[in-house]
Parts: C-alpha cells; structure tokens; sequence
C-alpha cells in the first residue's frame, strides 16, 4: 500500500506511542484524584501542556486540551456567542467560505438560531481577501475565524496580516490551525491570533485529542460542562495517554519540520510536473503564494475525482476526492466551489497529500497509476 492521504489523518509516531503506553498500563491513575498515584498522571499532564505551549510560542497557561479540532472550533464559535447572548448582545460571526465543515456547519446551526453570519469570498487561487473581512465588520462582530491553512488545497492565508487589519477593532480572531500545525511554523504571537485550534492525529499524535489555544484573558464558557478539569474550561476525565502522546507527537514533529518539509516540497514539484506532462489538461488548484508543503490538488477536465479514488484504491493507492468529512458524499468541494469553480469542476478534484515515509518511488508510482486511471476512464466514456 502506498499511503498519501496524510491530510485526512497520520499514524501514530514511536514516540508517541512510548509516550502514551505507561497511561494504559501503569500509571492509569485519575489526573483529578488527590493521592499520589494519580498526581503523577498530573504531572505528565502538565508537562504536556508546557510542551504543547513551548511548540506554538504560548504559555502553558492558555493550552486546553481538547477532542480534537472540530471540538475545539465549537468551543470558540459557540461559546463566544453564548458569551454575547448572557450578556444581551447581538451576534455577528465573519468567516471565509473555504472553512472546514466543522467551523461551516456550527455557523449555520449558529445563524439558525439567530447569529448573523457573513461568509467571505474568496480568490481564484484560494485566498481571502483581507479588505473584504474588514469591510465586514459591524458593531455587533463577536469573531472573525480564517483557517490557517486548507485542508482540502494547501493554502496558507496570511493570518499575521488579517490581524493586523484587525488591531485596534477590538474583534478577536481564530484560527482554525489543524492542518498547519506540525508541517509549518506556527506561533501565536506572530499571527496575532486570539484563539488557535490543534488536532494531534494530524501530526502524529492520536485521535481523538487536540487542543485550543485561548489567549490569556479571552476566557470563553465551556462546551461541555461537568467538573473542573481544564481549570473548568473542558470538563471530563482527562485522556492522560492521548494527551502524553500528543506533546511527544508534536515536539518531534517540529524538530523534523524543516527536513520533511523539503522533501514533501520536492515529491509535489515532482508529481505536479509528471501529471502535467503526461495530462496537458490538468488543473492544480490554490498554486502559487504560501502552501503548505505535502498537498497538491489536482482537477483532470471530465474526470470524477471520486472515481479515480477507487480505481486507485483497487492499485493499493490512498488519495482522496477531497476532504475525509465529505468523503463518500458524491458532492462537490465546497472549497473548489467558492474559488469560483462550477459544481462539475469542483466534482473532479483529487487531493493527493504526502507525508512522513513517503518516498519518491511512491510518487512515480502515483504519476503511473493516476494516468493509465485517466486513461482507462477516458477510454470507457469515448
């Protein structure tokens, strides 16, 4: 099998692996109890939380740990609002259209029941226009949230600049960082981000964990009420093994950041040349500008991206038609769509997403496999 499908999820790193057994075995202790044994499950708790916040240039204070990102997303928009509502205010939310379904899906639930929502268009190269969010702006805006990086395309945003734009409005800005955390750097301080969510699966940590970086002094009300784990802020037993595995899994990753990066630069360049060669006709989406470094979205005119998946799938190859939240849903990119792409372009897109163990003869074999799939789809429609 050849994997590159690393934007969807990654395996679980030695190091995270070692990190985690011990809270399994035996150490299984409750991170909340009193006695010794579970104050050392507290410990590692709080050593990951360092860790955690060392990595994106944060205090260890303003790291809660979470479900990962969709949960983290949630907590921001929904509590934000909720915040607003105790208060009697109105509610107004400004993101872009190319967000992940986790931040789209909770503003139309949020939009529903009353929130106003502004989505932004974006550029034809998958970029947001910064003018345009500030344009946006009300009395009433609670949040701007602009994801980091695309999950579906690869295209970094220029998060430093938006909140420059935004400085002096008082309007706080997140950012939903899943897909850039681990593979670019990332440090809140230099984004000017108020609040930043994290999911360790996608830097080879478990599923299931995540965290979100809450700016001192932006406290938000609490998604899951409960106890008082998480200083109150996410209650729940902590998950003492995913959490351990998480900060082992992230500060690899950024040690190894700078090396991994260049060589999935360098397997996208490759892929990215061949299929033009072999396919004059072939789009790649969101090229250009900031990217991250492993993902490459290609469009071959009058090819479903749907079923190259499965005719690559039968070839031991992973790659996906767009993002794992909308797999098998026989629909269009929302991301290709507002770039601007019709529904049928947007249909024929195919994400190809390397990462840790990819080789270059994996990405020769993907350029053969994609092509003689091209080929035998054309052959059958003519």
């Amino acid at each position: 099998m050849i994997y590159a499908d690393h934007a969807a999820t990654t395996f679980v790193s030695e190091e995270a692996r070692a990190a985690a057994l011990p809270f399994f075995c035996t150490d299984y202790g409750n991170a909340s109890s009193v006695y010794a044994f579970g104050r050392r499950a507290r410990r590692q708790v709080e050593e990951a939380r360092a860790l955690t916040a060392g990595c994106i240039g944060a205090s260890a204070e303003e790291i809660v740990f979470t479900g990962g990102g969709s949960e983290g997303n949630n907590t921001v928009l929904r509590g934000i609002v909720e915040q607003a509502r105790k208060e009697g205010r109105r509610a107004h939310l400004i993101v872009s259209a190319m967000e992940h379904s986790s931040v789209l899906a909770t503003c139309r639930a949020l939009e529903a029941c009353g929130t106003a929502v502004t989505y932004l268009s974006v550029s034809h190269d998958g970029r947001i226009f910064i003018d345009s969010v500030v344009d946006a702006l009300r009395e009433e805006t609670l949040l701007v949230s602009v994801m980091l990086a695309n999950n579906e395309i690869g295209t970094v945003q220029d998060i430093a600049g938006l909140a420059a734009a935004l400085h002096g409005t008082g309007v706080p800005l997140h950012t939903d960082a899943v897909q850039a955390v681990g593979h670019i750097p990332v440090d809140v301080h230099a984004l000017g981000v108020t609040y930043l969510t994290a999911s360790a699966h996608k830097f080879h940590g478990m599923k299931g964990t995540g965290f979100l970086y809450q700016e001192a002094g932006a406290e938000l009300p609490a998604l899951i009420a409960g106890g008082g784990q998480e200083r109150g802020r996410r209650a729940g037993t902590e998950n003492t093994a995913g959490i351990a595995a998480l900060a082992a899994a992230l500060t690899e990753s950024c040690a190894r950041m700078a090396e991994e990066a260049a060589h999935q630069r360098a397997l996208v360049a490759f892929t990215a040349e061949e299929l033009s060669r072999a396919l004059p006709d072939l789009r790649v989406h969101g090229s250009g500008g900031a990217h991250l470094p492993g993902i490459l979205n290609v469009g071959i005119p009058h090819v479903r991206g749907e079923a190259l998946v499965h005719l690559l799938d039968l070839r031991g190859i992973c790659v996906s038609a767009a993002s794992a939240c909308h797999a098998g849903t026989d629909a269009p990119s929302h991301v290709l769509c507002a770039m601007g792409y019709d529904d049928g372009a947007a249909m024929e897109a195919l994400r190809i997403s390397y990462g840790r163990g990819n080789t270059m003869e994996d990405a020769v074999a993907i350029v053969r496999e994609i092509v003689r799939a091209v080929e035998k789809i054309r052959a059958l429609c003519d």
